[in-house]
């Protein structure tokens, strides 16, 4: 199943410019973005079911050129959330980096959660968008999770795609969407079903160690895959987290509303203490780059001897200079403007920072188009997978019968 899609100037940009990394760290490979000078802490960026680290294509360009290092990641194949953890940590030992500050969006929020309440002594501070605290109402949800590890590719990625809000959007939101359904395609089985059992994986996020002070909340209030319900429980657990709320933004803000979430980012690096070093980001030597540098010879032979399965082609080794991203049409630069100019509301005792959208409707399909062929064959598959299942169910009765009866 094919999209028609065409990737944005900035996007096409940015691949120019940051070099893609692949490492594998025992079984996991990893595939990641580092930017950024390395002498600042990196903001690491964990996407959600339908995310790559490409996602957050926007953080790293606007970010980096300010002076922060910022490292965007895909989530490996893992199956359950104490995996997760001992990965991650892996990941960051092979990286060579010790104290961190998490931005999750979704199902990388909670992860990001996870991390910190574990690993509390690497985490220095939380951003958290559109997210949750446990996972029981997915689980129950999804009554097929005990078989997603079977389920077919296509089933995978349709009921992923299901998720995101089809209908009317703001010209920004629709663009994102369509950017991530592009990234979904690209995205393999078993990474979606990997994505998909941590999601229904029974777990929930214990206390933290950090303070509510190191935690930013940002929010959109039009909608989300994410019910109102689980994100009343997270602002209730971290009663005096800092709000920034987003009027606007839909599933992926970070890419429909960018200018706000950067400056929301940038607002919460230096309230927890992170200082950017702009001077270091023009001319910067390449051993001062993000990423691994001892690691980058074996990147290129494991890169040589194995295909990207995502389809996708590598980037030329990162540049001396950060060159500025190319303006995309319609879309406001708030990065011009000073922090300081953000307006900071109080309700309810809460400080909240709004940033306010603009632009219009208009129709965008979100479901790639496919000929009538592929839905006979996903019937065909459904309806058989369905048959296997029911068929199981009566072998499981009448055994449970017979050892009655003996």
């Amino acid at each position: 199943m094919k999209s028609v899609f065409s990737a944005p100037g900035d996007y096409v940009h940015f691949k120019s410019q940051v070099p893609l990394h692949k490492i594998p760290i025992g079984t996991k490979q990893w595939r990641y973005y580092d930017f950024g000078p390395k002498a600042v802490p990196p903001l690491i960026c964990l996407p959600g079911t339908a995310g790559t680290a490409d996602v957050y294509y926007k953080q790293i360009m606007s970010l980096s050129m300010k002076g922060y290092r910022v490292i965007s990641v895909d989530i490996p194949r893992v199956w359950n959330n104490t995996e997760w953890i001992q990965a991650f940590e892996k990941f960051l030992d092979a990286i060579d980096v010790h104290h961190i500050h998490l931005y999750g969006t979704s199902l990388g929020g909670f992860l990001a959660q996870l991390f910190a309440q574990h690993r509390p002594r690497r985490v220095r501070s939380l951003v958290l968008s559109n997210t949750f605290l446990e996972t029981r109402s997915f689980s129950a949800a999804i009554p097929w999770a005990p078989i997603v590890s079977w389920t077919p590719s296509f089933l995978l990625k349709r009921y992923v795609l299901t998720g995101i809000r089809d209908g009317h959007h703001e010209p920004f939101i629709a663009d994102s969407v369509d950017f991530v359904v592009s990234q979904v395609e690209t995205l393999s089985r078993e990474d979606l079903a990997s994505r998909l059992s941590l999601t229904t994986d029974d777990a929930s996020v214990g206390p933290l160690l950090l303070s509510d002070s190191f935690i930013t909340i940002m929010d959109t209030n039009d909608y989300c895959a994410i019910p109102q319900q689980l994100k009343d429980q997270l602002g209730e657990r971290y009663p005096e987290a800092r709000r920034a709320y987003l009027k606007t933004g839909g599933d992926f803000p970070f890419l429909s509303r960018p200018d706000e979430v950067n400056l929301h980012l940038q607002l919460h690096l230096r309230r927890v203490g992170v200082e950017a070093r702009p001077d270091l980001v023009h001319n910067i030597p390449k051993g001062d780059l993000g990423g691994s540098p001892s690691k980058e010879s074996n990147e290129d032979d494991f890169d040589k001897s194995h295909e990207d399965d995502r389809g996708g082609s590598e980037n030329s080794p990162a540049k001396y200079e950060i060159n500025p991203t190319p303006e995309s049409s319609g879309s406001s630069n708030l990065d011009k403007q000073p922090l300081d100019s953000s307006e900071c509301c109080h309700l309810d005792h809460e400080p909240a920072l709004y940033a306010l959208p603009g632009g219009f409707t208009r129709r965008k399909n979100i479901v790639p188009p496919g000929t009538s062929v592929h839905f006979v064959w996903e019937y065909i598959a459904t309806f058989h997978l369905l048959h296997y299942i029911s068929s199981l169910y009566i072998i499981w009765n009448y055994s449970s019968e017979f050892r009655q009866v003996v």
